[in-house]
């Protein structure tokens, strides 16, 4: 192991004693301050995908290469916790950020992007696993396993919203084999971000704002440990008269809750639970954690887009719903858009037999 992960090896494994009044900031400790007038925060390359049409296809295990393939990663995501759910979704979106769409999350070892502190706390690995496993019972050798996290990310926010997300994946997609730990902090957008910088690294995706601020409402369920948000860089809990100020009613509850960087909190203290527009609610009433939370209602395009999400549709005698919130039908279509980003082909990638490992070529 490099010294320098050596190093936060030893950290994370200290968090847990470790309280918010000497609180570590992952991205300091790895090189990556917050950004500021005097040293701006390092963006990734602004690129096109490589493939800005690429060769996914909605359908593509049925018929002949494995018909029972949705079904199998559905049936294992069906078993999974909320919180494991929820994990899924933010595994599918640390996923296509960094190398693109190509279950590099997955990859163990040194150095990997699953030993960087931002993916520290994913969840869910498990969930795949299974999947994959079961798959390779069906039909070995034929689904990847960057199509299984697509798959799985779509049943979690089918299953967290009740319904309301549902939508057709293109696969397709072929496994990587690079995972480095560098490349996590220069390519997923910190909680600490302001509004241009997340609007550039979402761009840098081929992700507009729209989609930035859509994706965005996945904070309406997950946790997030205090140390993302209560650290020595970016105390969201202190008294603040900024516009981007934490809710002090939610700020005075944080304070006692968070003892330490390692105490876990909901990122959506109303409806925890579920996938729902009460995020956009929340943000509207600085009831959010993360300053990229925040900053969502400092222009107004931004915050047009956040009142429309916010609004209940309207009911007839209090049981039938008139009309639908449009924020559902487009998480759906970002995380399409989403999916298509730098995906791999058998050129440069292949079907694992493991998730967590590159194939041995001797074997499989």
């Amino acid at each position: 192991m490099a010294p320098k992960l050596a190093v936060l090896a030893v950290l994370a494994s200290l968090l847990g004693a470790v309280s918010c009044e000497f609180s570590i900031s992952i991205y300091a400790g790895y090189g990556f301050p917050p950004p500021n007038p005097n040293q701006p925060f390092k963006l990734p390359p602004a690129s096109p995908p490589k493939n800005p049409r690429p060769d996914l296809k909605v359908g593509y295990y049925a018929a002949n290469k494995c018909p029972q393939a949705e079904e199998i990663v559905k049936r294992a995501v069906e078993e999974a916790t909320p919180g494991e759910k929820a994990g899924l979704i933010r595994l599918f979106f640390h996923d296509c950020f960094v190398q693109g769409c190509d279950a590099s999350v997955l990859l163990e070892g040194p150095d990997t992007e699953r030993t960087a502190f931002p993916n520290l706390s994913l969840r869910g690995f498990n969930i795949i696993e299974k999947a994959k496993a079961a798959l390779e019972v069906e039909c070995k050798g034929i689904v990847s396993c960057a199509d299984i996290v697509a798959f799985a990310g779509r049943d979690a926010s089918c299953s967290l919203s009740d319904g309301k997300i549902n939508y057709q994946v293109p696969a397709g997609r072929y496994d990587g084999n690079v995972s480095r730990a560098n490349d996590t902090f220069l390519n997923l957008p910190p909680p600490f971000g302001d509004l241009k910088l997340i609007t550039d690294m979402f761009a840098a995706k081929g992700l507009d704002q729209t989609d930035m601020l859509v994706l965005s409402g996945g904070h309406s369920t997950g946790r997030s440990g205090c140390g993302s948000f209560a650290n020595s860089f970016s105390n969201r809990l202190q008294a603040d008269n900024s516009s981007t100020a934490m809710n002090r009613t939610l700020a005075d509850q944080l304070n006692t809750t968070c003892t330490a960087d390692s105490v876990n909190v909901p990122l959506d203290y109303k409806t925890p639970y579920a996938l729902d527009h009460q995020y956009y609610k929340n943000v509207q009433e600085h009831n959010v954690l993360f300053t990229s939370d925040a900053v969502l209602l400092e222009s107004p395009e931004t915050k047009v887009l956040v009142d429309s999400f916010a609004r209940d549709p309207f009911f007839l005698s209090d049981i039938i719903p008139i009309g639908r919130n449009p924020w559902y039908d487009a998480f759906a279509k970002a995380m399409v858009k989403m999916g298509n980003w730098e995906v791999k082909n058998s050129t440069v990638g292949e079907i694992r037999q493991f998730c967590g490992k590159v194939n041995d070529k001797k074997t499989y």
